[in-house]
């Protein structure tokens, strides 16, 4: 990203002489602005997979090398590992791992739950903004439906869609019964109070709930608690799936995991496995800092995909607008997105606004990256981004930056700034993956015993997701999932479980041409000086 534009105390100036700026339309059109500045549509971005069941699509180098690399693991390196068996696996112990978990337990089967990091390590706990659901008396179900289909610029599955607003309102009543707090209006009681509606980006109607600017925290503190209290789940922190098993037929039959602590694998059997294991953040796409979490290395996608599960809109990723710019050690830390939803501008060095800050995420990711790219950015020690206007925000509505807006005061003074004086310096920061691995309205992935929830998942969100689609999507889902895995756990069990398909998976890589030194999953980033093969006690 160009660090040419406006110096730091020549835009503050502006800014405080046209404050508050005045409201502009964008004044180019919207497949244009995507086309020229949006991060997916550059040239070079990305290139196209030739081995496994998706060749022919596009997705990121990066993630390419990931999805056509061999397995870390050979037959020998199992033969003797300690062997741990379930009715349903669930991989990752964010919100989708554990709603997924709680609903298999709640159903009757026995669930081994491992995380990676410690249950609650996830991307869940930094969705600051609030979880959409069709549950105010001037919305519907259909509406939800359509602003979803519009904001994914109408690439969704529209079954998947239908499930996801269908279950919406009751999502929220089930959050509600796990102890989850929401914001209430004002004059409500306690008891019996009205849910708080805001409009989000993108919406036609005010259906996004929140509690403060830290919801993805509240929704996971509940879930956590939920977990660690229900029968029937064994919790392995600290233990990454490093590769699948499969059986003779070609069904999954569990996963490898791998003990951090001990150093060795450990063989999980199941009969279902869930993936929830989250996104591609930390792969850091385009150079651009990241909001997620240190674990979102696309371990899922890779898992799934060697095994045989297709994908789809891999080449679509979201960056979020408001990731914070400066200070530099805080660079990619998100702004929530409710700072807008409750009327913060953006401003341009030139003091102007140059869009509707409640257009849809990529339209308005790319039109902050327009205003660096053509000089009207601000610079500040090197770095480059927008204001996001916060001072004339707690003008407008006193108090709110210290009573709803938290996280965002909290990051203001990490930052040694006081928002309501001085305005966050931000820029885009890549935020989510929107496509995935192919599911059905059930969750099941087309391999026999294999089933995804969350942001692992594809389908939901088309070419862009709508904010508060995540929260919802991550509990609609992980009780479809659940509730399926448990199911499908009671049928056929596996049998013959080993690594039975990575003899087939290396035939197609070499057919192509591709390398088997490369290995996957990438388990953290490089910068965590972590070697997948030399700290897992197993044969390089």
């Amino acid at each position: 990203m160009s660090a040419a534009g406006i110096p730091y105390p020549q835009a503050l100036e502006a800014w405080r002489r046209a404050a508050p700026a005045k409201a502009q339309a964008l004044d180019v059109a919207v497949p244009d602005l995507l086309a020229g500045h949006h991060p997916d549509r550059q040239p070079g971005a990305m290139v196209k997979l030739v081995a496994g069941p998706s060749a022919g699509q596009e997705c990121p180098a990066i993630l390419a090398d990931l999805l056509q690399a061999d397995s870390l693991l050979e037959d020998v390196d199992i033969a003797g590992a300690p062997t741990l068996d379930a009715d349903v696996l669930v991989i990752g112990a964010g919100g989708a791992g554990c709603v997924a978990a709680l609903t298999a337990a709640r159903a009757g089967a026995r669930v081994l739950l491992a995380t990676k990091l410690r249950i609650g390590d996830s991307n869940t706990v930094m969705a600051e903004g609030g979880i959409q659901a069709a549950v105010g008396a001037d919305d519907s179900l259909q509406r939800h439906f359509e602003d979803t289909l519009r904001a994914g610029h109408f690439a969704a599955d529209k079954a998947l869609v239908a499930a996801l607003v269908s279950d919406g309102p009751a999502a929220i009543r089930w959050l509600i019964q796990q102890g989850m707090n929401f914001d209430l209006t004002e004059n409500s009681q306690r008891m019996g109070g009205t849910l708080l509606r805001k409009k989000p980006g993108g919406a036609t109607a005010a259906r996004l709930l929140s509690y403060r600017d830290f919801t993805g925290l509240e929704l996971m503190r509940a879930l956590r608690e939920a977990t660690l209290m229900q029968p029937g789940i064994a919790l392995l922190d600290r233990h990454p799936a490093i590769e699948l098993l499969s059986d003779d037929r070609g069904r999954c039959a569990g996963a490898v995991l791998h003990d951090l602590a001990r150093g060795r694998p450990v063989l999980a059997r199941a009969g279902a496995v869930v993936l929830a294991t989250g996104g591609a953040g930390r792969l850091h796409l385009a150079g651009f800092p990241t909001s997620n979490h240190y674990g979102a290395t696309a371990d899922g996608l890779a898992l799934a995909y060697r095994l045989g599960a297709p994908l789809r809109e891999v080449d679509s990723f979201q960056y979020h607008p408001t990731g914070i710019a400066w200070p530099p050690h805080m660079e990619g830390a998100l702004v929530s997105e409710s700072a807008r939803s409750s009327g913060a501008f953006l401003v341009n060095g030139k003091g102007e606004r140059f869009t509707d800050e409640l257009q849809t995420r990529d339209v308005v990711a790319s039109a902050i990256l327009r205003e660096i790219a053509e000089g009207r950015g601000i610079t500040r020690d090197g770095k480059t981004g927008i204001f996001l206007d916060t001072p004339m925000l707690e003008k407008a509505k006193p108090g709110i930056l210290e009573k709803s807006l938290v996280t965002l005061r909290h990051l203001a003074h990490r930052g040694g700034f006081d928002p309501a004086e001085e305005p966050f310096l931000i820029r885009p920061t890549l935020h989510y993956q929107n496509g995935g691995v192919v599911i059905d309205p059930k969750g099941r992935t087309p391999v026999p015993g294999l089933l995804c929830a969350g942001e692992v998942t594809g389908g939901l969100h088309g070419r862009n997701r709508m904010m508060g689609n995540a929260l919802l999507e991550l509990v609609v889902y992980g009780r479809l999932a659940g509730a399926a895995a448990a199911t499908d756990a009671r049928g056929e069990r596996p049998r013959n479980v080993g690594l039975t398909h990575l003899a087939d998976w290396r035939r197609g890589l070499v057919a192509q041409g591709l390398p088997l030194t490369r290995k996957s999953p990438m388990i953290f980033p490089p910068y965590g000086n972590f070697d997948a093969v030399t700290d897992r006690g197993v044969a390089a």
